[in-house]
């Protein structure tokens, strides 16, 4: 079962307006191209169900004059469409919204960033990917844009040079130009950029500093790092994800990765999962970078480099030139750490999809969702907190 259709049509134009997300993103393959990544043929792990009420969790309050909260009043107010919390590997809470079921592929826009980045990771640690080489090593034709100099590790820190706005409600920015290349967007009257395609998009992009400098979140890094992993790895992302992670973590169902006009993966916003399969690949980075099944995904070192981060991520972060609004944090891996210590990461993507995921209290939070607008700090923050709140509870009343 499918959420009911709105009533106008669903085209490349419209599907991203307010009033469709929540149809569109759970339908994105009847709107946009798309490819599967294929489960494989291994059994579906199993998820032990343990029910809990989770809901009457409050939030610790930030002062005294915020509202009291609860983490059902959050999913309430935050436009979720499916949500899920996983400890110890046992099911807690699974809910779904409206007509959204456990078998919807939902979008995750840049909780793909995180799939991605974990491809990265395993290729690494074959050997088959040096993070310290230009990315010219592996994709030559990137010789003659801003990327020239950008190491891999540059990209999956979002720490290259590159001239790229990820101003969302600019039409003109550059993650914008960007989806009207792909044929996502309908090309607005003013886009004088030609390219056609996601790899000749990004051989356009341009620096504007030097490489290594201050964390800035832009899209176009996991881009040139998807196009990476298939130079390294000598496959097509469909092929590489599915053999490294999709077939190995027990997945219920395909992965479907949207694409450009060329079948190229739109690497930093266009997979689709369910909200049982995203607890699956979350609980990787809670459990030492083995999976549900007991299949070891990747080496724990690379989950340890991620939540440990170099000696100046954190500074790196700090001198951003964007409002993260997370002091004291970090960026890693293509994955988030919203506070000072490593205690939280997040794979975050805008309209609000999330994972959340506690080492320390092993606890993984899934929440998918279609806010109004891409970014709204209104929704994101509480819904940290909610997952904080439960993290602290289960820790707290839980026997080992």
């Amino acid at each position: 079962m499918t959420t009911a259709r709105p009533k106008e049509p669903i085209t490349v134009e419209n599907w991203q307006h307010q009033e469709n997300l929540h149809w569109s993103f759970q339908n994105l393959s009847e709107i946009l191209p798309t490819s599967p990544v294929s489960r494989g043929g291994e059994p579906t792990a199993k998820l032990h169900m343990m029910e809990m009420d989770l809901g009457s969790i409050e939030l610790i309050q930030k002062d005294e004059n915020e509202p009291s909260l609860t983490v059902r009043s959050v999913i309430q107010a935050t436009n979720t469409d499916g949500w899920l919390v996983m400890h110890r590997g046992k099911v807690l809470v699974e809910e779904y919204f409206d007509s959204m079921t456990s078998v919807t592929d939902h979008l995750l826009m840049s909780v793909s960033k995180t799939l991605v980045g974990t491809v990265a990771g395993i290729l690494h640690e074959q050997g088959k990917l040096d993070l310290h080489k230009p990315v010219t090593a592996y994709v030559p034709e990137l010789a003659a844009s801003g990327y020239a100099g950008a190491t891999t590790r540059h990209l999956l820190d979002m720490r290259s040079g590159i001239r790229f706005s990820e101003e969302y409600m600019d039409p003109q920015a550059e993650v914008r130009l960007l989806e009207q290349a792909i044929g996502w967007a309908e090309r607005e009257p003013g886009n004088t950029n030609p390219a056609k395609g996601m790899y000749e998009y990004l051989c356009t992009l341009q620096a504007k500093r030097e490489h290594g400098g201050a964390f800035e979140y832009r899209s176009c890094e996991t881009d040139v790092l998807g196009w990476v992993c298939e130079a390294a790895g000598g496959k097509r992302m469909q092929e590489l994800l599915s053999e490294l992670v999709w077939s190995r973590i027990g997945a219920q169902q395909d992965l479907v990765m949207g694409t450009d006009q060329f079948d190229v993966g739109m690497f930093d916003g266009g997979f689709n999962a369910t909200l049982r399969d995203l607890a699956r690949f979350g609980w990787i980075y809670v459990n030492g970078g083995v999976a549900l099944n007991g299949k070891k995904i990747i080496d724990e070192a690379w989950i340890t480099d991620t939540f440990t981060g170099d000696p100046d991520s954190r500074q790196a972060f700090e001198d951003s030139p964007g409002d993260n609004r997370m002091p004291g944090g970090m960026y890693r891996n293509q994955i988030w750490f919203p506070y000072p210590g490593s205690d939280v990461a997040l794979a975050l993507g805008i309209h609000g999809q999330m994972i959340y995921m506690n080492p320390n209290t092993n606890t993984v939070g899934v929440k998918l969702s279609s806010w109004p607008y891409p970014q709204d700090p209104g929704r994101l923050f509480p819904t940290i907190r909610a997952f904080d709140a439960i993290a602290n509870h289960l820790a707290h009343t839980q026997p080992a």
